[in-house]
């Protein structure tokens, strides 16, 4: 028999005695005799416990035992962070082997060889040169080494943590003694001469959040007006230099110097603590002395006062004051109006200066404006639209004048407002259609009229609306024109009356050559074969009695057809039992059916 299958066997046997349930004693046997070598000392504790570290027949599931135990590496490796979370993932054991004694390091650590870039804590600068053991503690964990500047370099904070643990706001790795502080992220921004200037000349202490930022807090010696401007030092001085005076009277405030304004100096106007009362901008502060007025003309001495000097009066601008000059009273001088040096006390109406040139003795009041301009007395604009009669068409024409209307020039108010009035002798009607003119006639011409026949008690239609007034109304008593249509169609009248003057019945307004009399919806006899070509005078041959548009007319056929019946009546007057009305020489026969029912030997045919 060979080595191995001795060896074999020997395992076989051992391995069965293992899984041999309630023996163990021979487990913890066959342990030992299978265990590769002494576990280390930190592992010591479960030499006689391999379940603790192996799976039987599993050898994957080993890495979940040791992350069990080693829960800050499990840690890592699922957040990703740390040596062990940063590396390629594989199995615990290719880096760390146990059962080689109790004093083997499994977890050797070559400091020369080792990347720090695999760490949460990448090195960059002089951190690159420093030994281990500035930042690791022997005994402790490479892991727990902290990531502040505060663990490794409080002895180098002159601050004495006033300004906190992140010393990486102002100190980077390259050089300790080298910041690189950002002062445009607090809240004074340097900018000029102050991005030159040393920390140590605002920072008079370590303790940099109590430094003032006023201007005033380090330039106090430097401020040549005593405080009397306040300690906004910026409104005037700029950052590049103290002696540069950056402030613009004209666009920093409400009040731009203009000429001799700015020749004086700022103490002339400002005598008091600037910012503590506010200086006045009105001219009589400074120029009280200067107003020869004694105050009548108010404080706004800029309306005549210019600041190229005081004595230099300008031109008066009255179109900013309650009373606008127009015409001629720009060319009037201030004396014509203003008696007094008080001008305000001058009167703004009319009649107050014209008074002599009212020619109507105020009997229209005092508003002359209505009528009169400032460009000439004589000249009017009174707008008549304002009135209770507008003036339109002809009346608005040039040609018209007031004295046309108005005979009495000193009060306009009593003219009457009716046509007649004025247009008495241009009524051709005299005076029979009344006083309103106006149904008729409009303001632009007389001689033409409007009036609408609509609204009259007869309408106008068809052939009527182009028929001239004059062929119906033969005079000017429009209203007595007859209204049927015999008063003015007589002569057309070639029935001589025998339809009495219902003209009407069978003539319509299109033209009075058509005409359509429907004989049977409008008389109980209808009208057949020859009957539709006979003249209406064929059977009509009496006038209408007065109130019927037709003399009765008898039905029976004899009445007009005596002279045709050859029988001498000896058949009766039922003609129509045997006669027809397409032909009276026509027979009917006694085939042909049974005769129509015998008309009513009474009654009108219309």
């Amino acid at each position: 028999m060979s080595v191995a299958a001795s060896m074999f066997r020997l395992v076989a046997a051992c391995m069965l005695l293992w899984l041999l349930p309630g023996q163990p004693s021979h487990a913890q046997t066959v342990e030992s005799v299978l265990a590769p070598g002494v576990l280390v000392k930190a592992h010591a504790k479960w030499d006689n416990s391999c379940r603790s570290c192996h799976i039987p027949f599993d050898r994957k599931a080993q890495d979940k035992l040791c992350v069990d135990c080693h829960k800050d590496i499990g840690r890592d490796l699922a957040e990703r962070t740390g040596l062990h979370g940063r590396q390629k993932p594989q199995p615990c054991r290719s880096c760390h082997t146990d059962h080689r004694g109790r004093d083997v390091q499994i977890a050797p650590l070559d400091t020369r060889t080792f990347d720090h870039q695999l760490t949460d804590y990448v090195l960059r600068g002089k951190h690159r040169e420093a030994e281990c053991s500035k930042c690791h503690a022997p005994g402790k964990k490479y892991s727990a080494a902290a990531h502040d500047c505060q663990s490794c370099h409080r002895k180098d904070d002159v601050h004495k943590a006033a300004l906190g643990p992140k010393c990486e706001s102002c100190h980077d790795e390259r050089n300790w003694r080298d910041t690189r502080f950002d002062h445009s992220k607090t809240r004074f921004e340097l900018s000029g001469a102050h991005q030159g200037a040393k920390c140590e000349s605002c920072h008079k202490s370590r303790e940099y959040k109590e430094t003032p930022m006023t201007c005033i807090g380090c330039h106090r010696k430097d401020d040549r007006h005593k405080a009397q401007f306040g300690e906004k030092c910026e409104s005037c001085h700029g950052e590049r230099r103290w002696r540069d005076i950056s402030f613009r009277h004209d666009t920093d405030t409400r009040y731009p110097l203009r000429d001799k304004h700015r020749e004086v100096r700022c103490t002339s106007c400002h005598t008091t603590t600037l910012y503590r009362e506010k200086t006045s901008t009105e001219c009589i502060s400074c120029h009280r002395k200067d107003d020869k007025h004694k105050g009548t003309l108010g404080q706004q001495c800029a309306s005549c006062h210019t600041e190229r000097g005081w004595k230099e009066v300008q031109r008066f601008d009255h179109d900013r004051t309650a009373y606008p000059l127009l015409g001629k009273h720009v060319q009037a001088a201030c004396k014509d109006c203003h008696q007094s040096q008080v001008y305000r006390e001058a009167p703004s109406t009319c009649v107050a200066c014209h008074r002599k040139d009212d020619r109507h003795e105020a009997k229209l009041g005092e508003r002359c404006a209505d009528c009169h301009t400032e460009t000439n007395w004589k000249a009017t604009r009174f707008d008549h639209a304002r009135t209770r009669f507008a003036l339109r068409g002809g009346h608005a024409a040039a040609t018209v004048a007031c004295k046309d209307c108005h005979r009495d020039v000193r009060s306009y108010r009593n003219t009457p407002t009716s046509c007649l009035s004025c247009h008495r002798k241009d009524d051709r009607h005299e005076a029979q259609l009344g006083e309103r003119c106006e149904s008729c006639h409009d303001d632009v011409r007389w001689n033409k009229a409007r009036f609408d026949h609509a609204q009259a008690r007869f309408a106008l239609g068809g052939a009527h609306t182009i028929v001239p007034c004059k062929s119906c109304h033969e005079s000017l008593r429009y209203r007595d024109a007859p209204r049927d249509c015999i008063g003015c169609h007589r002569k057309d009248d070639r029935h001589k009356s025998r339809f009495a003057s219902a003209c009407e019945s069978c003539h319509n307004v299109r033209a009075w050559r058509l005409w359509r009399f429907d004989h049977e919806r409008q008389t109980n006899y209808p009208l057949t074969g020859a009957h539709v070509k006979a003249a209406c005078e064929t059977c009509h041959t009496q006038p209408a009695p007065a109130g019927r548009s037709a003399a009765a007319v008898s039905r029976e056929c004899v009445a007009c057809h005596a002279k045709d019946d050859a029988h001498d009546r000896d058949f009766g007057a039922r003609c129509d039992q045997c006669h027809v009305t397409t032909r009276w020489s026509q027979v009917r026969h006694r085939s042909a059916g049974p005769a129509p029912a015998p008309a009513p030997a009474s009654g009108t045919g219309r």
